[in-house]
């Protein structure tokens, strides 16, 4: 079965990032055309980028960086969940993400952002970078206003129709993440390269 992984793109303390991405979850959960499993990037203590190659040789040295690539290379699509800070997402996720790269190739992704304009510029900047790592992003994603999906800005209550938008992204990450099958069934991950 096809295999998702929400990813919770904050570690700020007090970050609202954990209860959207539990609320996808359980609107996830209630879906039978995927498994959908929460991943939180606090939990992997990533620090800024420090592997000596490129992530594009697959050459990864650091025990954090062969624990994210397991998990990142277990799934078939990804649902991002993304703040935005300054027009852009989050610094953690960025960094998460640059960790690797065959892990992410022939992929498929999501997105659901919050923020005061509902994170769509993070989803913007978001968009090109997961091109970059060949993904296929879809179009519908998921905006959360913290004017209006947020109660004083930090207490999420979001609105009756943002259930809907959340399984129309799903509809379309799971089909892209199931159509993208054969083409990792063709491809083989990185591995390391002697000599380079």
């Amino acid at each position: 079965m096809t295999r998702i992984g929400i990813i919770i793109g904050s570690t700020r303390p007090g970050r609202n990032g954990e209860t959207v991405a539990r609320w996808v979850h359980e609107i996830a959960a209630q879906r039978d055309d995927a498994q959908y499993e929460l991943v939180d990037i606090k939990d992997f203590n990533l620090p800024h980028l420090d592997e000596m190659a490129p992530p594009s040789l697959g050459q990864y040295t650091q025990p954090h960086t062969l624990r994210w690539a397991e998990k990142i290379a277990s799934y078939d699509g990804y649902v991002f969940v993304t703040p935005e800070y300054n027009h852009s997402t989050s610094g953690a996720l960025k960094n998460a993400i640059d960790f690797l790269y065959a892990e992410w190739n022939n992929k498929a992704a999501g997105f659901v952002s919050y923020g005061s304009v509902g994170g769509t510029r993070a989803v913007e900047h978001l968009r090109l970078v997961v091109a970059e790592l060949q993904m296929a992003d879809v179009r519908a994603q998921v905006a959360l206003s913290l004017f209006t999906d947020f109660e004083n800005f930090s207490v999420f209550k979001p609105g009756d129709h943002q259930v809907g938008a959340v399984n129309t992204m799903l509809d379309q990450l799971a089909a892209w993440s199931g159509a993208l099958a054969h083409l990792r069934a063709g491809t083989t991950m990185a591995t390391p390269q002697s000599g380079a």
